[in-house]
């Protein structure tokens, strides 16, 4: 069952923390820029929530099972489809590229996810997934305080190996990986890799023989 609950109670509450952290949001943003084609791509976000993130990415079609924050996005011309990851609402090869940004660890089934993003990309097209390190300083806060959070209580924070793991089993090859919210460092650096920031963006190609 997707983990709607909150985001249908507090939809409103939820958008406020960008507004409250607008450079850490910067920088969540320009990381996945880097790895998006600038114009002439046909994207499709899974988790579109509000459309925080496809709008200023120009995204134009996207899945949310959230009717509330569903709303919000097709205010802001979003094409909101109602669905979950793990079943996509498409035909197969229809979009150059997926995104998915801190959806992850709200979904029942994180390989059948990617394994649906896989089916709806052309050939050669990619997904982009950006998610909190469970690693890191930040999602092990995360996760200590789950319990009492309202958006956070029933999620699964995970690894950057294990991602980068269930992205291989899905039949992705890893072309990039980039990582920001650095502790120590200004919000906006970004850096490749993983280990040091607490937001990691990876894209994986869609190869066949």
């Amino acid at each position: 069952m997707p983990k709607i609950e909150s985001f249908e109670k507090y939809s409103e509450e939820y958008d406020q923390w960008f507004d409250k952290h607008p450079d850490f949001y910067a920088a969540e943003i320009e990381t996945i820029r880097r790895l998006i084609p600038s114009a002439g791509a046909e994207g499709m976000e899974v988790g579109v929530g509000s459309g925080k993130f496809a709008v200023p990415l120009g995204i134009k079609v996207g899945v949310e099972p959230s009717e509330k924050m569903a709303s919000i996005a097709r205010l802001q011309g979003i094409d909101v489809h109602s669905g979950v990851a793990e079943n996509l609402p498409f035909s197969d090869g229809r979009f150059d590229f997926v995104m998915m940004v801190t959806t992850i660890c709200f979904v029942d089934d994180i390989v059948k996810s990617f394994r649906e993003a896989f089916r709806v990309l052309k050939n050669d097209g990619f997904i982009i997934v950006g998610f909190v390190d469970k690693e890191s300083e930040l999602g092990k806060q995360y996760s200590e305080k789950k319990e009492n959070s309202k958006f956070y209580k029933d999620a699964t924070f995970f690894s950057v190996p294990e991602v980068l793991s269930y992205l291989n089993v899905s039949g992705f090859v890893i072309s990039n990986v980039l990582q920001t919210l650095i502790p120590g460092e200004i919000p906006n650096t970004i850096v490749e890799g993983f280990g040091r920031g607490s937001f990691v963006v990876i894209k994986g190609i869609r190869k066949t023989e």
